[in-house]
């Protein structure tokens, strides 16, 4: 008995969706977790389930869906919050198995199920990837977008999608991927591409239109949350100066081009290994046959290309320990190049061959399920407690009344969860050394712990413990191991 054809499409992806999921809940965080350079993890759970500010660059959007997530009644806060990022990442592998499937298609028309799911296999399972699905950062909501962008503009849309709705759904989709992370820029030739000559400046105004509207709307809720004095309040957007630093990221600038030529080096070698990772040397064999001998002057090849490269140079520009998560993007090129030399194997196959078309297509998406499983252990973050076990080790600790000055994202940022998320250890101050010299902090520490003394410009932790005699100090870190000395208060 024939399915009917509805089903059948809906098979592969609705197959796919259920295997992905399946693998990123099988490795999910339970809770807090510093698996997968997941820092920062401590400050976007505490700003969400407390109305606060995060770190340049703000990220409302990603705020704003992760207290949604965080309503959810089971779990703990951060394995709610980390659901988000699996959910978002599923929804990406999705759409990039309809995207390919659809753009290589078949020569007679019918969806290219086998390009499809070698796309998005081989996306959905690259490390890179998965270990952003199963935490909570930034960067699964990220590519989410991006893959909801490259759909729009490759011209490979639904029919409802008249040159209006079009303009209205790139528009504010752009607007508000860059509600969740400022290097949607880098995707602007995208925003512009395919454009009627007829109507080209009208589209395009409208497009700015919409986005401009919907990025706007999505940052004024920063300045907002600030209005509260919020217990987290980085640069303390209400102010105009606060709000440009904020979202431009002022305090990361001098990282931009900041390394030297043997270290850019070093990071591109280390960049093509990661994609050697990604699927193998099948995978770029596959890839090298997609991008250059099986190439077409199609709005996806264009687009890939564009999103590889420039997303590549950004990562090999940013002087940061972790700038390698700006890499998914290339590795979203990367695994349609894959679909893509799929497909041109396909296509160029003798009609009496024709019927090994499937089980190729079978055989390769077997293969990446293979080096998924092999993957598992590298990113898994089921078992990671480092973070969880310091929090509760330092609010363990602390005496009464203690000011605990925290050194270290991975410090500062789990007791920050703990403490303002969580609400333990409410008669403790927890202090940030490191953001002591900035004015914006002392304010947010003056409405956040009234009773604390603050020493003022050019604050040190050693100061403001002088300041502060009546109550014990604890100094604390975060390196390869707990760092944690506690110091009885002494007489005023």
């Amino acid at each position: 008995m024939r399915l009917p054809q509805k089903l059948t499409a809906l098979l592969p992806p609705t197959a796919l969706a259920g295997i992905l999921l399946g693998f990123y809940l099988d490795t999910l965080a339970p809770g807090l977790t510093w698996a997968n350079y997941g820092s920062d993890g401590g400050d976007l759970i505490t700003a969400a389930a407390t109305g606060s500010v995060p770190h340049p660059s703000g990220y409302p959007l990603y705020l704003l869906l992760a207290r949604l997530f965080q309503f959810l009644p089971f779990g703990t806060l951060a394995f709610r919050t980390n659901l988000l990022s699996a959910l978002a990442v599923t929804a990406a592998v999705v759409l990039v198995y309809g995207l390919a499937a659809r753009s290589l298609s078949l020569a007679d028309g019918r969806p290219n199920w086998a390009a499809g799911l070698a796309s998005a296999l081989a996306f959905g399972l690259a490390p890179l990837v998965w270990s952003q699905a199963v935490i909570s950062e930034v960067y699964a909501l990220h590519i989410l977008f991006v893959v909801i962008i490259l759909n729009l503009s490759c011209g490979v849309r639904p029919d409802y999608f008249t040159p209006r709705r079009l303009d209205l759904a790139l528009g504010v989709t752009f607007g508000l991927s860059l509600g969740n992370h400022v290097t949607t820029v880098l995707l602007l030739p995208l925003l512009f591409s395919a454009l009627p000559d007829t109507s080209r400046r009208f589209a395009i105004l409208r497009r700015l239109a919409w986005l401009t509207g919907a990025a706007l709307l999505v940052y004024l809720t920063l300045p907002l949350r600030a209005f509260f004095d919020p217990p987290i309040n980085w640069n303390d957007p209400v102010t105009w100066q606060g709000f440009v630093s904020l979202v431009s990221g002022g305090l990361y600038q001098g990282k931009l081009l900041s390394l030297a030529p043997l270290e850019v080096w070093e990071r591109l070698r280390s960049a093509a290994g990661l994609l050697l990772d990604q699927a193998g040397i099948v995978g770029l064999v596959l890839a090298c046959l997609g991008l250059i001998v099986f190439f077409k002057p199609t709005a996806l090849y264009r687009h890939t290309l564009w999103i590889a490269v420039i997303n590549l140079a950004f990562a090999l520009a940013y002087g940061t320990h972790d700038s390698f998560v700006y890499l998914i993007p290339t590795c979203l090129g990367f695994a349609l190049w894959i679909g893509m030399g799929l497909a041109g194997i396909l296509s160029v196959l003798p009609p009496r061959l024709a019927r090994l078309g499937p089980a190729l297509g079978l055989g390769l998406a077997v293969f990446l399920l293979l080096l998924g499983f092999s993957h598992r252990p590298q990113v898994d973050a089921s078992h990671d407690q480092r973070a969880e076990a310091f929090g509760r080790q330092v609010l363990a600790l602390a005496p009464a009344d203690a000011v605990i000055y925290a050194r270290g994202d991975r410090a500062v940022f789990t007791l920050w969860y703990f403490h303002f998320a969580l609400h333990e250890r409410p008669d403790v101050a927890v202090i940030s050394s490191e953001l002591l010299g900035y004015d914006w902090y002392q304010e947010n520490l003056a409405s956040t712990y009234p009773n604390v003394q603050l020493p003022g410009p050019m604050s040190f932790a050693e100061r403001m413990a002088a300041l502060n005699p009546g109550r014990a100090a604890c100094y604390v870190e975060y390196i390869d191991s707990a760092q944690i000395a506690c110091y009885p208060a002494q007489a005023p």
